[in-house]
């Protein structure tokens, strides 16, 4: 989905005058963990560092829920309001990790609700999904009832999981910010990424989500941005460089669309007939489109390429899983006219 330009009034805050400048239009909906050290004005610094301007509209109530915000007549104005570029959507830092039943409950409907609405008021608008972390030694208020809560592994893999789904299901792109961490975590680890509650994000948590989002909503590389909040500048180029290995270098995996993309990640296939099935599967995967199949490629969970075919030039395709580990895939096809899906599949 293209994204408009707009002229926007920029406001000096020393002297009296104004600079008209293009960029998004950005409404963040979520809580603390958007709110905290000010991350919508964050991204905006980097912007604007970067030659860009992003202005923002922003409703944070500490611990809102997607539901929460389909009953809260702020956020719901704001996405009537109209003209948004980007919405941005994070949810409550646990529910998304509950239990299946209780997710789906409890969290996607209200998740499908609200991309509804924002479609109905804004639909040039992109949806980004705010994908969360988990908390640094899991989740121990709800470990005795949900055991996969008791580590940060269990919790942050549940968080990856449910964001993509919602994400993928309802045609919306991912700032994959839980990504990033678990990266730092593991090759950064002396950077402090969480403050002393062990699940808000310190400055450099923030940072690191700033750069997320720059990624995402520029398409542009946070290597090539100096910005820096105030912390060390060594573990901001670390920051840096890590959003641009998982942010900015695998933007297909996160459902954004670059001008380099040969047409829209959101299939248009759908409109073909095509079909993707049988899924969850434990032998095989059997594609049938209206259009001539070009590519396929499938990526492990983990963004890796673990199996591809150019040049297909049929209908219908079936392929082996036979070989494939039990766990989730993306499946990325691309048809004779250009056109993208990525789906996700679950090989049982």
């Amino acid at each position: 989905m293209a994204k408009k330009r707009f002229f926007s009034l920029v406001l000096g805050l020393l002297f009296v005058g104004c600079v008209w400048a293009d960029g998004y239009k950005v409404l963040f909906i979520g809580n603390s963990y958007t709110d905290v050290n000010n991350l919508p004005q964050l991204i905006a610094s980097m912007a604007e560092a970067g030659g860009d301007t992003l202005v923002f509209s922003a409703n944070l109530p500490g611990g809102h829920t997607f539901n929460n915000h389909l009953n809260n007549s702020t956020t719901v104005s704001l996405i009537q309001q109209g003209g948004w570029d980007y919405v941005v959507l994070q949810g409550q830092s646990q529910e998304p990790s509950f239990p299946d039943g209780q997710f789906y409950a409890e969290t996607y409907p209200y998740a499908q609700q609200l991309c509804e609405m924002i479609r109905q008021y804004n639909p040039e608008a992109e949806i980004v999904f705010y994908m969360t972390w988990g908390r640094k030694n899991g989740d121990q208020y709800n470990c005795p009832y949900f055991p996969p809560l008791c580590t940060y592994e269990g919790m942050d893999s549940l968080l990856y999981l449910r964001y993509m789904t919602m994400a993928d299901d309802f045609d919306a792109e991912v700032s994959p910010v839980g990504a990033l961490w678990h990266y730092l975590r593991d090759h950064q680890p002396e950077i402090e990424l969480y403050a002393s509650d062990e699940s808000h994000p310190s400055l450099a948590g923030s940072y690191a989500a700033a750069c997320s989002f720059y990624s995402v909503l520029f398409r542009k590389n946070p290597r090539e941005n100096d910005y820096n909040p105030g912390i060390a500048e060594e573990a901001a180029e670390m920051i840096r460089l890590a959003a641009s290995k998982v942010v900015y270098d695998s933007l297909a995996k996160w459902f954004v669309v670059t001008p380099d993309s040969p047409g829209e990640m959101i299939s248009s296939f759908k409109e073909n007939n095509t079909v993707i099935y049988p899924n969850p599967t434990a032998e095989y995967l059997d594609i049938q489109c209206d259009n001539y199949i070009s590519d396929i490629k499938i990526f492990a969970e983990d963004g890796r390429l673990v199996w591809s075919k150019t040049n297909v030039n049929t209908l219908k395709e079936r392929i082996s899983l036979s070989a494939f580990s039990a766990g989730l895939y993306f499946i990325q096809i691309v048809d004779n006219e250009g056109n993208i899906a990525k789906k996700k599949v679950i090989k049982m």
